[in-house]
């Protein structure tokens, strides 16, 4: 079943896979108890985004990149869905979750924290930017999560950090990104997305993406 998922994932475009147990962490998901009786397990699905589209974001995020992510966003969702579709005809119950919806714009939190499951299915870390950065891509991808009672072997968490590399810090217009990504600043990025959001109609910043990617190989 596995290779069934990570053959049908790279054929649609998705550059990362990996498996996680939930079951500790879905009392944060914003989803009604009874939904996820019995879902108990992940797969977090990961797509490259394109490294000279964001050379574009500058002082603030560019059209191309608003653009660009949307796409990506869609491609997510696509991949989750034909994934949820493969398990569904297996027998077993998904739940695709999309890439991109916010159900509280305050806190900026979607259903899941695509980022934690990530994190749990081995992926990346989190990093001082909050994100999740990925050994090869660094903070330059989107995510997506399926969510299952697929008894599925979760993969190893890496057991890394940023360390001293702190290439992202300085492109933050805002300051929130700290020394630590348990003291990153979440109002005051927050407050940015909301503006650039005024400006070019879609709540993004992705300043910091592309110079984490400059580190991630």
């Amino acid at each position: 079943m596995n290779k069934q998922i990570e053959n049908l994932i790279c054929q649609d475009g998705g550059k990362l896979v990996g498996y996680a147990c939930v079951k500790e962490i879905k009392h944060k998901f914003y989803l009604a108890p009874n939904i996820l009786n019995g879902i108990d397990y992940a797969i977090s699905i990961g797509v490259a985004l394109n490294k000279e589209i964001l050379k574009t974001n500058e002082t603030s995020p560019s059209f191309l990149y608003k653009h660009h992510y949307r796409q990506v966003n869609m491609l997510l969702d696509r991949i989750a869905n034909n994934i949820a579709n493969l398990v569904i005809s297996q027998g077993y119950r998904a739940i695709p979750i999309p890439a991109s919806i916010i159900i509280d714009w305050q806190k900026q939190l979607g259903h899941v924290s695509h980022r934690e499951v990530a994190n749990l299915a081995g992926l990346g870390w989190r990093g001082k930017n909050n994100l999740l950065v990925n050994k090869k891509y660094g903070s330059s991808i989107r995510l997506a999560t399926v969510l299952t009672d697929l008894v599925l072997e979760p993969s190893a968490p890496i057991k890394e950090d940023c360390g001293s590399c702190s290439a992202c810090q300085e492109f933050c217009p805002v300051g929130a990104i700290k020394d630590t990504p348990e003291n990153f600043d979440r109002d005051a990025c927050c407050k940015q997305v909301k503006e650039f959001s005024r400006k070019i109609g879609v709540g993004i910043c992705g300043l910091c993406l592309g110079h984490c990617s400059e580190k991630g190989n």
